[in-house]
């Protein structure tokens, strides 16, 4: 499914979009340039999901959770880690099989570690204001 956005005022219908779209898969990958709109994204998806807090990109600890009212979320930025035993410290497993919805920026780095079923989101630029969202089931 390939959505254009054109301006931040659109992310919430695509937020909306990819809930519909995701069903009942709970783990979903971000893929994007750095400054696609990754974490922007993914705080608008948290809204739509019925996230109250104040969300934010989990660049230094790695991953942050919130409550839902559908339990919890856990937004992961592996930027930053140099080593897939970061992911095994971390306590991957617990995260990614253990039922809550997995957001997951830069999964490349952990891909050895992902579940088999879930939902890619690829954001690619288009110019400064629009963007083209890509979502698949892999």
């Amino acid at each position: 499914m390939d959505i254009e956005v054109n301006s931040l005022a659109d992310l919430p219908a695509v937020a909306q979009q990819l809930s519909d779209f995701a069903g009942s898969e709970k783990v979903f990958i971000f893929e994007g340039d750095m400054g696609a709109g990754k974490t922007t994204f993914i705080k608008t998806f948290c809204a739509a999901l019925g996230i109250a807090d104040v969300v934010s990109s989990p660049t230094y600890s790695i991953v942050n959770e919130y409550d839902s009212p559908n339990g919890p979320v856990f937004h992961f930025d592996f930027y930053r880690i140099k080593d897939i035993r970061e992911a095994y410290d971390l306590g991957y497993e617990e995260y990614f099989y253990g039922g809550g919805i997995c957001l997951i920026e830069w999964p490349e780095r952990v891909e050895e570690l992902l579940p088999e079923n879930l939902i890619k989101v690829v954001i690619n630029v288009l110019d400064e204001n629009r963007r083209l969202f890509r979502f698949s089931k892999v």
